[in-house]
């Protein structure tokens, strides 16, 4: 009799337990939400096909020279063609972008100076934009003083003109 007991508990335990703890089911659905209708295979293909050629697109995008060096080749023929010495003015190195995404690609060891690069130019920028905004700080402040003084001499002149007037006035009645 145990010897059953024993063997159903474990038949239990395999075909319930077992499979819920190798492969848990999800939480059932809120009551308010309804459920959606299976897709037809021919939907499935099309959802496949939209995904991958979403996915294909993503990956097509310009990432810079290293990757496609001959793309960037004859890019720059078309643009000197066309453009002629307006290009030359335009960089001609990768941005900043795309040094980040091949350096990325290569692992820390080659992500680790694209990123004091990108640190340091940006701390340089950040600097010179702080100073040139304390200049103009100061020549404002510099600028706001010096009204200041022509109102405050102004005012001396007038009050120094007004107590002569008043002396003056003042000697002549007595």
């Amino acid at each position: 009799m145990k010897l059953r007991v024993i063997s159903r508990k474990v038949y239990d335990y395999i075909r319930y337990d077992l499979k819920e703890i190798a492969f848990p089911s999800s939480l059932p659905d809120p009551p308010h939400i309804r459920k959606r209708r299976k897709l037809t295979w021919k939907e499935k293909y099309y959802v496949l096909k939209e995904a991958s050629r979403l996915y294909v697109a993503s990956w097509v995008r310009d990432i810079g020279p290293d990757l496609r060096p001959n793309e960037y080749k004859k890019r720059e023929e078309e643009e000197d063609k066309t453009n002629g010495a307006n290009n030359r003015n335009k960089e001609d190195g990768p941005s900043m972008l795309e040094d980040l995404a091949v350096a990325a690609r290569g692992g820390m060891e080659t992500l680790r100076p694209v990123l004091q690069r990108i640190y340091m130019t940006r701390a340089s920028a950040y600097r010179d934009a702080l100073k040139s905004f304390v200049e103009g700080y100061q020549d404002g402040i510099r600028h706001v003083m010096e009204k200041k003084e022509e109102a405050d001499s102004r005012h001396n002149d007038r009050s120094s003109e007004s107590r002569e007037n008043t002396d003056s006035s003042s000697k002549k009645s007595a």
